[in-house]
């Protein structure tokens, strides 16, 4: 059966229809055949079966390779800490267990890193194989492996890959977990043994998914299809920097600037401005200089002048066919678009109840069955230099270590920091290899054989150029746009058309998983900086506390590019002057702050420095702030006011409902005068509201109707079809007339892109957006031509806002009924578990065993509840709070904690949602970290013996 993506993921790959048909086929056939199996062996889904895989949690098992005992202690919940006398012994038990509760899920995820999904799953994953053979994910792991990483990490992902190969010793797939049991009538397929590499692959699927501003980079090329320049401008307007406050005020980078001023600096000799959070050189479209763009009746259309304008319009077609290949690539972590991010924050002892530091963080993914996040323990029972570990906190099913938590002395939490680590080159391809600096380069090449379950293995040349691997080999439709694309005078002649190439930092060995190990057994704040200089890819914001101080600082291997900010659209891969240096953001200049006087510290994928302070170029594409401040201002708010915060107050800010656009909004609809009186109805509801968006909220409900039909009338429906939801269908002007065009002109254009990740997705630049155009009453955005039925046309802002008012009534009496007193937030904006493989596409019987759902959530887009939906395609959950967690440096036994499902990936085991109740509700759980509490809380003892 072909998945639709990986165990942890919250999106489909593959989502052509020709593809989707497919595997809906091959998955009707697996399952026939297991409805054939159930009836042969009389009733083969039995509790047995079910059972079969579930872990042995008390007793004893006996595990070769170990040198001592090791205690697994589970406590209610199934979370296990895990105890041992060496490093070896604790990382291979960790295997052990990691591989009890979620080995389908491991296995899924090493098939998708190293691009042999079509071996689980059959032909329908070739063209997904195809396209991540080329990205080379295994094979750049293997390479840190052998060449980058230190020999005590090899050593841990080795006893790591040994406990997990031990756990799998002996057993069928039905013993594993329920999943194969099904795969197991298609094709017998059976797990192959665990190894390293598989663990190192994972960081590459995470880098992919954090991987930072190609998906704008890719909408503003698509743009210029219907949008001139300055409309692109206003769609990425300026990061808000006075009114949103960037991570670091107090820190590394001031000390930079007057070094970087003193010298002269300049962009030419490796240094560039810092961005202005649009993504633009001038106004905003990646462009040089301005083209013509006409807005005409509510209807955009553009045509490019100038000669860089002209080429990032010609390849709009290219990239839309980019962007295909990209979305059909597995999600590992989450959904990367616009308005998704983690939210972390940490406050000084000097603001806390018990005088020391207090660390939350909320990382925000997909909302996936098992969750991503697998929480443990990790405790050598002496810390010495034979057991360096004591540290507990989220991990990753199929690595080694802790990724996010604390041990006995440091706490730390991650977010994204969005800083711009890919570029897409254009490449002028012949026969022979490509063009560089006016002379033919070789490819460097490589066959790779793609096994296919149930088929004939198929075979691919992956061809590179010196700005990465060839997309545009894995898709046709690159390759037939790529000959028909108008480019500049400056530009090669086309021949055959252009190739498209990735440079992207994780494409070339790093450090990370070292970075992992010392993370996890830093002592204090200088260790931790320089284990952090060792997570190079992908780059996160990471906040820090010891029971004394609090700390910020930005790793990452940030790139210097020779002509500045290469990053905004596609780049001439033939010019060197928009080739990589090579050189990259030494970790000494990079931001970090240290016990800043304000006393506190709050990431949320904000901007990291001021424009004018910093001088480097991170990225020109920040989150627009919306979060990181409202967080700021409930900090501020309690210290202002004289009080101290405490766990249970960073738990309160964590579940924020508050939106920040109904407050700039609202106020103008209720002056709205309203003659219909159902739409009146509906209006009074907003009427005394506090924008909280609680799940039985019938204003939240209401407002966020409005607010999507705002961005339909006034943005959506002028996007090229590349960027709206697929299915969803206009008439519009031809592109390249100017004035409006007659009716009978108009053309019918169907929107392309899935609706989770179409525009506009009412994310915080949608809200930086509307509030630089609200003075502007007769903006052309706010023009819209009269809708079915008696929809009136809008001529202006207040006449688009009440043709939204309407509009959104009768969407909402559609969908919850004409009687308001029914609606409700939560009955709109629902949350689904999906099993991320036969959970998606099987036959109803299987995704009753393995779905869960639906719950009614709070929260909503850009909130620090941030339960994101998006408002091009509707308002069920789209990605999560993946996690909560408080780590308090007073009494680490006073932490709390929460995953989104459960410690177990089998599907009836009591630990498969037992936490997802209590996330809904805002509730943490106790995290136990000393013996003592580890002790009480503990409810199975299981003793793995040598």
């Amino acid at each position: 059966m072909p998945p639709t993506t990986t165990a942890s993921s919250g999106q489909q790959p593959g989502k052509s229809g020709r593809k989707k048909g497919r595997r809906a086929r091959l998955i009707v056939l697996v399952l026939v055949l297991a409805l054939v199996g159930a009836v042969a062996y009389g009733g083969y889904w039995s509790v047995s079966t079910v059972r079969a895989s579930f872990p042995q949690t008390k007793g004893s098992i006996e595990l070769e390779g170990l040198s001592g005992p090791v205690d697994v202690k589970r406590d209610s919940y199934g979370i296990p800490q895990i105890y041992a006398s060496s490093d070896a012994d604790l990382f291979m038990a960790q295997g052990y267990v990691q591989a009890q509760d979620r080995f389908y899920e491991m296995d899924v995820r090493r098939h998708m890193t190293s691009g042999r999904l079509s071996e689980m799953f059959g032909k329908g994953q070739v063209d997904d194989d195809e396209f991540l053979r080329t990205l080379g994910w295994d094979r750049v792991a293997k390479k840190e492996y052998d060449t980058k990483l230190s020999a005590s990490t090899k050593k841990y992902l080795q006893a790591y890959a040994k406990g997990v190969n031990a756990y799998l010793q002996g057993k069928s797939g039905e013993q594993i977990s329920l999943e194969y049991a099904a795969l197991g009538f298609e094709n017998d397929y059976k797990p192959e043994k665990w190894t390293p590499v598989d663990s190192v692959a994972w960081l590459k699927a995470m880098a992919w998914d954090l991987r930072g501003n190609m998906q704008d980079e890719i909408d503003r090329a698509l743009m210029t299809s219907r949008l001139g320049p300055k409309q692109i401008a206003d769609l990425y307007p300026e990061y808000p920097y006075s009114r949103n406050q960037a991570i670091v005020q107090e820190g590394q980078y001031n000390e930079l600037t007057q070094t970087f001023e003193q010298n002269g600096s300049s962009q030419e000799n490796g240094l560039s401005s810092t961005g202005t959070g649009s993504g633009t050189s001038s106004g905003g479209t990646g462009t040089s200089t301005s083209g013509s763009g006409t807005s005409t009746g509510g209807t955009a259309t553009g045509t490019s002048a100038s000669t860089s304008s002209s080429t990032a319009s010609a390849l709009q077609s290219q990239l839309s066919g980019l962007y295909n290949v990209l979305d059909d690539v597995p999600t590992a972590v989450g959904v990367n678009g616009q308005g998704i991010g983690s939210n972390s924050w940490v406050v000084a002892g000097s603001h806390t109840i018990t005088g020391k530091p207090l660390l939350a963080n909320d990382p925000h993914l997909s909302a996936s069955l098992p969750s991503v996040w697998y929480q443990m323990g990790l405790h050598c029972r002496t810390v010495s230099s034979k057991c360096q570990y004591d540290v507990s906190g989220y991990t990753f099913a199929g690595m080694p270590g802790v990724v996010i938590g604390h041990n006995a002395k440091i706490a730390w939490g991650m977010t994204n920091s969005g800083v711009d680590v890919t570029d897409l080159y254009l490449e002028k391809l012949s026969g022979d290899g490509y063009l560089y600096d006016g002379t033919t380069k070789p490819f460097t090449t490589r066959e790779e054989t793609i096994k296919v379950a149930g088929g004939t293995s198929k075979k691919i040349v992956v061809r590179e150029t010196n700005n990465g691997p060839l997309l545009s080999d894995r898709y046709d439709e690159l390759v037939k746009v790529g000959k028909k694309a108008t480019v500049d005078n400056a530009a090669p002649d086309r021949g055959d058309g252009y190739g498209v190439a990735l440079r992207w930092t994780a494409l070339d060995p790093g450090t990370s998983m070292d970075a992992v190990f010392a993370m996890d057994k830093a002592s204090n704040w200088s260790e931790f900086r320089e284990a952090a200089a060792l997570f190079d890819v992908p780059s996160q914001n990471l906040v820090y506390a010891d029971s004394e101080n609090i700390g910020y600082t930005l790793p990452g291997r940030i790139p210097i590019r020779a002509k500045g900010d290469t990053g905004a659209i596609p780049a001439p891969g033939w010019d060197p002057k928009y080739a990589w240096t090579g050189k990259y953001i030494e970790q000494d200049e990079l931001p970090y702050e240290y016990n800043p006087e304000r006393g506190f510290i709050v990431t949320a994928n904000q901007a990291v420095v001021d424009k004018d302070k910093y001088p480097y170029t991170l990225t020109t594409d920040w989150g627009y702030g919306t979060r990181s401040q409202r967080i700021t201002d409930l900090i501020e708010q309690k210290i202002k006011g004289g009080g101290k915060i405490s766990t249970d107050d960073m738990r309160q800010m964590q579940l924020d409902n508050s939106s920040e656009i109904a407050k700039l909004l609202v106020p103008k609809l209720l002056k709205i005068d309203v003659e219909d009186k159902d739409v009146r109805q509906a209006q009074e509801l907003l009427e005394g509201w506090d924008y909280t968006q609680d799940a039985d909220s019938a204003a939240a409900a209401y407002f966020n109707a409005v607010w999507r039909n705002i961005l339909k009338l006034a943005f959506g429906n002028k996007l090229p079809k590349e960027l709206r939801v697929k299915g969803q269908c206009l008439w519009v002007d031809p592109v390249n007339t100017v004035g409006p065009a007659d009716e009978a002109d108009k053309v019918r254009e169907c929107g392309q892109r899935d609706a989770d990740q179409a525009q506009p997705d009412g994310g915080d630049r949608w809200f930086e957006v509307v509030r630089k155009l609200m003075d502007d009453e007769n903006s052309d955005w706010w023009k819209t031509p009269k809708g079915v039925g008696d929809r009136p046309a809008a001529t202006n802002r207040d006449e688009l806002f009440k043709r939204a008012m309407i509009d959104a009534r009768w969407e909402l009496t559609a969908k919850l009924g004409k009687d308001i007193d029914t609606w409700s937030w939560g009955r709109l904006h629902r949350l689904f578990l999906k099993n991320q493989t036969l959970g998606i596409e099987g036959p109803g019987f299987l995704q009753y065993i393995l779905n869960r759902g639906p719950w009614k959530l709070s929260g909503g887009e850009a909130t620090v509840n941030a339960t994101g939906w998006n408002a091009a395609g509707g308002y069920g959950v789209v990605w999560v709070p993946s996690m909560r967690m408080v780590v308090n440096l007073g009494d680490l036994d006073k932490s709390k904690w929460i995953n989104l499902t459960g410690a177990s990936g089998h599907a009836y085991s009591a630990h498969y949602t037992d936490q997802t109740g209590k996330w809904v509700k805002g509730e943490l759980l106790d995290w136990s970290f000393s013996d003592d509490a580890v002790d009480k809380s503990t409810t199975d003892s299981l003793v793995l013996k040598p």
